[in-house]
């Protein structure tokens, strides 16, 4: 396994990441964690080096902290280092912030935390917690010792996450990035900006979900001549593993292969060949001219009089066409239906297409969508 150092106590961590939000579950229900088998996933991970371990308030309907925190009770909590994170929508006062951080030690079986982050981090939120004082529950923590590191993750565009690392000398921080991610949210500009202000950068949907993974059969032909020996997985794992101020990437491993194939991954600190850097591009390129709307979800068409989730809509609709989400896409639209938001709210007002920067024929688009995910 590679090691990285990480925060100024240079930790050395496992450049895999546990990420403990996808553990097998028993009869479709995800918060009931399918405890015997997601035991020797988790176990399996730290004997053969994995010592960054990820959870948070919210995975597995609530339940995934309680499961890590048993495992890692059985003699294991030492040999690792143990990250989960604040649900800052649940603090309504600078008392929640204490009250969730005790519950989550109760819950982890644990007396500190070795990274903290707030969770989830996007303009809204950030306004709310600093008005509530969320740098003094953060100097009361590490003070008291049941934190150790501090840091955020992150869901909003590149200005929001500047100013946020601006705001204070975080410890590190965690943002969405893979290869077709580079542009979004923080994205390559963000981990850059992070790096500059001393602040290390762990990784989250390395695979965007499995997507990067699971690629369409034409694609996985076409790159067979550039990186005959790369999974698709492997060519997005290893991509990541060269840019420079990543420290961890985690990832959401629901069987004992993707965990095997990972560890095998990170445990090789070979580069990418530039043939396989091509495969890369051409993966880029490929899904990129599968894109069925140009939405970049900066969300300016929000919120629409008649309730329609235009940038949301617009998702479904690029990852069925982009990655083949069929299922996936359509059983998400259904909701939307059923709430009242999808296309069929629609009342053709305009308004959106007037204020829409990519300039959008949002109508039409919508009923496009509409009928692909139907």
């Amino acid at each position: 396994m590679q090691y990285r150092e990480i925060t100024s106590e240079k930790l050395n961590v496992s450049l895999l990441g546990y990420g403990c939000m996808r553990f097998p579950v028993v009869g479709g229900d995800n918060s009931r964690i399918d405890f015997e088998e997601s035991e020797k996933l988790l176990k399996y991970a730290i004997e053969n080096g994995v010592n960054y371990i990820d959870t948070a308030y919210p995975y597995h309907g609530g339940k995934s902290e309680d499961f890590v925190g048993q495992v890692l009770s059985l003699g294991l909590r030492e040999r690792v280092y143990l990250a989960t994170k604040s649900p800052v929508w649940l603090v309504k006062k600078y008392d929640d912030f204490i009250k969730y951080l005790d519950e989550q030690l109760v819950n982890l079986r644990t007396n500190y935390f070795d990274f903290y982050l707030l969770h989830s981090l996007d303009a809204e939120s950030w306004k709310k917690i600093v008005e509530l004082e969320v740098f003094d529950f953060i100097h009361e923590a590490k003070s008291s010792g049941k934190i150790k590191n501090i840091g955020f993750s992150f869901h909003d565009d590149l200005k929001v996450f500047k100013e946020i690392i601006d705001s204070y000398d975080w410890d590190f921080c965690q943002i969405q990035l893979n290869y077709m991610d580079t542009g979004y949210q923080a994205g390559l500009e963000g981990l850059m900006y992070a790096k500059n202000k001393g602040i290390d950068v762990v990784v989250m949907e390395p695979l965007k979900g499995g997507k990067l993974a699971n690629i369409p059969q034409k694609s996985k032909e076409a790159i067979e001549s550039k990186a005959s020996e790369r999974t698709a997985a492997e060519l997005a794992l290893k991509w990541l593993q060269q840019l420079d101020g990543v420290k961890v990437v985690l990832s959401g491993m629901s069987s004992m292969e993707q965990v095997e194939e990972n560890i095998k991954i990170y445990s090789d600190n070979t580069p990418l060949s530039e043939s396989e850097l091509e495969a890369v591009d051409y993966l880029k390129s490929f899904f990129e001219s599968r894109i069925a709307v140009g939405c970049t979800g900066c969300e300016y068409c929000q919120p629409c009089k008649a309730g329609v989730r235009i940038p949301g809509i617009f998702e479904l609709y690029n990852n069925l066409t982009v990655y083949e989400t069929v299922d996936q896409s359509k059983s998400s639209y259904k909701g939307y239906v059923e709430k009242g938001a999808s296309s069929l709210s629609c009342v053709e007002c305009g308004e959106c297409e007037a204020i829409c920067p990519q300039q959008l024929s949002i109508i039409s688009q919508l009923k496009d969508a509409h009928k692909a995910l139907i």
